[in-house]
Parts: C-alpha cells; sequence; structure tokens
C-alpha cells in the first residue's frame, strides 16, 4: 500500500498517524510570475481549502511528503527557506530537498 494513501486512509501500520504530521508541497504556480509556493494541505480550513488546493493543482509539482506534527515549525522554517532560494532562481533538485528534510528528521514515513 502507498505510503502517502496509507496515511490518508488512517492505516498507520506502525508508522506515524495521520493525525501526527502535516502533508505538504512545493509547486510552481502556473500564472506568469511561475513563483514556487508551499502549501499545507492538512492545516487548510474550510473557506481557503478549495482555492488553495485548486492552485496547487494547476501549478507544476516539484515535492510532496509529510512533516511531523512534533517538529512542524521547523520543517516550515526549512520549506520557506527553500522555497525563497528556488525564487531567487537558485536550482535545488526535489532529491536535495528530500534528502536536507531526512537529514533533520523532519520528513515523516
Amino acid at each position: 500500500m502507498n505510503t502517502m494513501v496509507a496515511a490518508v486512509t488512517g492505516w498507520a501500520g506502525g508508522r506515524v498517524s495521520v493525525s501526527d504530521k502535516v502533508m505538504f508541497e512545493i509547486y510552481r504556480e502556473a500564472d506568469y510570475a511561475r513563483q514556487y509556493r508551499v502549501v499545507y494541505f492538512t492545516e487548510l480550513d474550510e473557506h481557503n481549502k478549495e482555492n488553495e488546493i485548486s492552485r496547487a493543482m494547476a501549478g507544476e509539482h516539484f515535492i510532496d511528503g509529510f512533516i511531523p506534527d512534533r517538529c512542524k515549525d521547523e520543517a516550515k522554517q526549512l520549506l520557506g527557506e527553500i522555497v525563497g532560494r528556488l525564487n531567487r532562481g537558485e536550482a535545488i533538485a526535489a532529491a536535495e530537498v528530500q534528502r536536507r528534510l531526512r537529514e533533520r528528521g523532519l520528513l515523516a514515513d
């Protein structure tokens, strides 16, 4: 079973449960500016959920995953820095982002 599907459906199988992690995606906007953005899907509320999901779906996927709730502030800070670097034109591979998150224990399985 796919880890993302398992987490969303609630099957934990010894892993962190969906309530203990935050699902995120970094994507590149489809509009003229083509800016990178990060969205934290599991933190969206009813008034902005549909709009944010639509924006992400229209954009170009870069990376997604889950960050543990216990260290989400640190992970959000790192992801924000990475998005800033990407928007300044720095070439960063998705695998590098994933490696940096894993090294710091900021990427949930």
